[in-house]
């Protein structure tokens, strides 16, 4: 079960907030921190959503929330220190953990871990991605000479096998001390069953070693399965050095701004936890950024179709500045995993931990374009990031990316790139990608061009394996395209898949950001539970199911008034559960305290029979399902309103005084394109491409053969 103890304060004082208590605020602020950009979105009291860009600052994040904020504020009207002062809730999601775990950036961790299972992290669960090819696994995320055994035994029944040695403890942590350790991770086999030996190993780190950061292992994911368990431990305690610093620093630069409100973290799982709990437990901010797209897809999405959602799958895309992240809305439902890899499946490390299940490809603005050693040409997975970042931003950088790419073919324009702030310079961007051209044999532009469709195979590829490999038909799906560089290949990706149904919403170039700003404060608590259905007197055990409800009490109680006020509080529980035998169990959805307390054994078998089916096409009518642990997720939301928005007018030169560019399409070569800005779209009731409709975070390209329109909800539809 998680745990409250609280490892760094990061400074809330609400006795100075109650004076704000009850206030009228006039702005909600949502903050997405990407490899490469800063999206920040504001929204106001009477309906406005106004949308920033920075470049991210990696030393403090703040930085680049300020340029941003001062921009909106100026367009507001108010300056940047009343915008952040009448603020109510600051929604914040970053790629920070990500890169950090994937670069091998983190603190330098011990594993103290059961005598006789040193090499739970070498040996991870098997399994190869090529079962042809002899693979590289690499190094467990902590070596062996970092791994240290316990002398201890917990049975599955949580009975002591065998009692814990404190000498071998502080013997291991004499040898952490002597090794330099800056975290430490305690994962003992069975703890979830009985965790008294990795509490009293925390005891004895905290008399020992006493300002060294520790995760165990049931409190940040009980599951039954060891390596997971493992993984999951020394991973949040790797973060735990930098990223609470990380939190610390951005709730003090806020506090000196005068921000008042609530600091809510975007969580992998796609809600929002305050700053106190993630830095307690920052592997749920890995992926707190991307998992916040699908939420913003679905508001967007209920906003265009009277068709049910229910009735509905949304492909969600979200393409920034280093990756394209790809998610899936099911029935109204994010898809949510446990299988999260970093630095790729079976190879890498599995968080262990739930999170919106979210495929990420080196396909971003700042992928760089280059040759491999069989003269093919080849995008990313490498990026140029913010810093230098692509050779047209004129900040050092020299090598070729999908964003040079498209300044050379004409899509791209400073006016309206990061609010006319940054002036993207077309000869540095053609001397990038000179040396790929001449290597082909072709133009500066037939190169630029021939990066963007192989930016654009990758896509699709990674889509196919995401819909069509899982039964689902592209020709049922509709594309909700965002991120800032979304706009520049959405009429090629559409087009390769045979899509129909293109979404791409007015939000797109900030949509996690947007998304993040219509999210709840939401946490699970999971508890390891086994029984079967065919069990004599079988029913939900009501103390699980109580002790499931303190804890959401107890989340509740933590939240910022701020952000409870006015908020719906509901706690629902599920259930792990799987056919006996199975290899993996599914998620079932168990309703309400009181609806759970009812369920019988056959009502159980029924649900996980249609959860089964739905996902894998088959249910075992006969057969028993066994429960692996029941969990409670609680949810503080606030009601939603009738959907009325309004977006800044912008530039209001008109269709008057439009004008045009020149712009490169394969077939057609060189051409005359309009350039339009929303109000023409809106005003003509559509565009037909070729054109270029620059909005102030995105650029959209409507390619040869398709059009453009502007719904009610202010939202672009793409027909092919």
């Amino acid at each position: 079960m998680l745990s409250l103890r609280v490892v760094v304060s990061v400074g809330f004082d609400y006795v100075v907030k109650f004076h704000r208590y009850g206030s009228t605020y006039m702005y909600q602020i949502s903050v997405d921190t990407g490899g490469t950009f800063t999206d920040v979105v504001v929204a106001t009291s009477d309906g406005r959503v106004l949308m920033s860009k920075a470049l991210t600052t990696n030393e403090r994040a703040f930085d680049a929330i300020a340029e941003a904020l001062a921009d909106i504020s100026d367009s507001i009207g108010v300056s940047t220190s009343e915008l952040i002062r009448d603020s109510s809730q600051l929604n914040y999601g970053t790629t920070r953990s990500t890169n950090l775990v994937v670069t091998r950036n983190t603190a330098r961790t011990a594993l103290l871990t059961t005598k006789g299972f040193p090499d739970v992290l070498l040996l991870r669960e098997g399994g190869k991605p090529d079962p042809f090819k002899k693979m590289d696994y690499g190094q467990p995320y902590v070596p062996r000479y970092l791994t240290f055994e316990v002398d201890e035994r917990m049975t599955s029944t949580g009975a002591v096998h065998r009692p814990l040695d404190e000498d071998s403890v502080l013997e291991a942590l004499d040898q952490c001390a002597r090794a330099e350790v800056e975290a430490i991770a305690v994962s003992l086999l069975w703890s979830v069953a009985n965790p008294a030996h990795e509490r009293r190993v925390a005891e004895l780190i905290e008399s020992r070693l006493p300002g060294v950061p520790w995760t165990l292992s049931h409190e940040v994911n009980p599951s039954v399965r060891e390596y997971r368990r493992a993984s999951s431990a020394v991973i949040d305690a790797s973060l735990k050095p930098s990223m609470s610093q990380f939190f610390v620093d951005l709730d003090e630069d806020l506090r000196e701004a005068g921000f008042l409100g609530s600091l809510l973290i975007s969580t992998a799982y796609g809600g929002g936890w305050d700053a106190n709990r993630i830095s307690q437990q920052p592997i749920y901010s890995i992926g707190s950024g991307p998992s916040m797209a699908p939420v913003a897809a679905i508001h967007e999405a209920e906003l265009e179709t009277e068709r049910s959602l229910e009735e509905s799958t949304l492909l969600v895309t979200d393409m920034g500045g280093t990756t394209f992240d790809l998610s899936l809305v099911q029935g109204g439902r994010v898809a949510q995993t446990s299988e999260t890899w970093l630095r790729g499946k079976w190879v890498g490390d599995i968080t262990g931990t739930r999170s919106v299940d979210i495929e990420s490809i080196g396909a971003g603005g700042g992928s760089i374009v280059w040759i491999d050693a069989g003269g093919l040409l080849k995008v990313g997975p490498q990026s140029a990031g913010s810093a230098p970042g692509p050779a047209c931003y004129g900040r050092g950088g020299t090598q070729p990316t999908i964003t040079d790419a498209a300044l050379i073919l004409g899509y791209l324009d400073s006016s309206n790139f990061v609010s006319g702030r940054l002036e993207l310079r077309t000869d540095l961007a053609e001397d990038a990608f000179r040396p790929i051209a001449d290597a082909l044999g072709r133009t500066v532009e037939e190169a630029a061009y021939g990066a963007m469709l192989i930016s654009v195979d990758n896509i699709v590829t990674a889509i196919r394996e995401k819909t069509v490999t899982n039964g689902i038909d592209l020709r049922e799906v509709t594309l909700v395209a965002g991120g800032g560089a979304s706009g520049l290949n959405v009429g090629h990706i559409a087009r390769s898949l045979g899509l129909t149904n293109v979404l791409v919403p007015k939000t797109a170039g900030a949509m996690s950001a947007y998304g993040a700003l219509h999210s709840p404060a939401k946490s699970e608590f999971e508890t390891v539970a086994f029984s079967s259905t065919r069990e004599k007197g079988f029913s939900i055990d009501s103390r699980i199911v109580s002790n499931l409800l303190a804890d959401s009490g107890t989340f509740f109680e933590g939240l910022h008034p701020a952000t409870q006020k006015a908020a719906d509080q509901t706690t629902e529980f599920y259930a792990m559960a799987r056919y006996p035998m199975q290899a993996w169990e599914l998620m079932i959805e168990l309703g309400s305290e009181s609806a759970a307390s009812e369920l019988t054994a056959s009502a159980i078998e029924e649900i996980f029979h249609r959860e089964h089916e739905r996902v894998f096409g088959v249910r075992e009518e006969d057969s028993a399902i066994e429960i692996l642990a029941l969990g409670a997720r609680a949810i503080s939301a606030k009601p939603k309103g009738d959907g009325s928005r309004r977006f800044p007018a912008g530039d209001e030169r008109g269709d008057d005084s439009r004008r045009s560019k020149m712009a490169y399409f394969a077939e057609e070569g060189w051409l005359d394109v309009p350039v339009y800005l929303p109000q023409d779209v809106t005003t003509q009731s559509g565009v037909d491409g070729p054109a270029i409709v620059l909005e102030p975070t995105t650029t959209i390209v409507v390619y040869p053969g398709q059009s453009l329109r502007c719904s009610d909800s202010s939202n672009y539809q793409l027909t092919l």
